[in-house]
């Protein structure tokens, strides 16, 4: 992966909300995202760490979710958790986290 590569993603790692079928539960989430030219579309995605009130809520099934971040917000889906237990979330929109929209704060972000 080259070094330009790897600054065309923004991101967010640490303590969400998760909103599932009415009921909240704290999470901890890596997530990831990039604007997608061809159809105009901010993409993001990411991991959820294994949570057992998730698991029981979710029972090993996709569904509509919302998250919220010290940044934002967002409507997206859980998808089936990997052999780890780690439900991958995934949405469309605005993403939960904070984007950098001038040069000056992608300078920022690199010092």
């Amino acid at each position: 992966m080259s070094e330009h590569d790897e600054h065309d993603e923004d991101g967010y790692t640490g303590a969400a909300t998760l909103i599932v079928a009415d009921t909240e539960i704290p999470i901890e989430v890596e997530l990831r995202g990039h604007f997608q030219p061809i159809d105009g579309y901010y993409r993001w995605y990411g991991r959820i760490v294994a949570n057992e009130q998730l698991d029981k809520i979710a029972e090993g099934k996709k569904k509509p979710a919302e998250i919220r971040t010290p940044d934002g917000s967002a409507k997206g889906e859980i998808s089936d958790p990997d052999p780890w237990g780690r439900y991958r979330i995934m949405g469309t929109s605005t993403p939960p986290f904070h984007v950098p929209t001038s040069l000056e704060e992608l300078e920022q972000l690199g010092s």
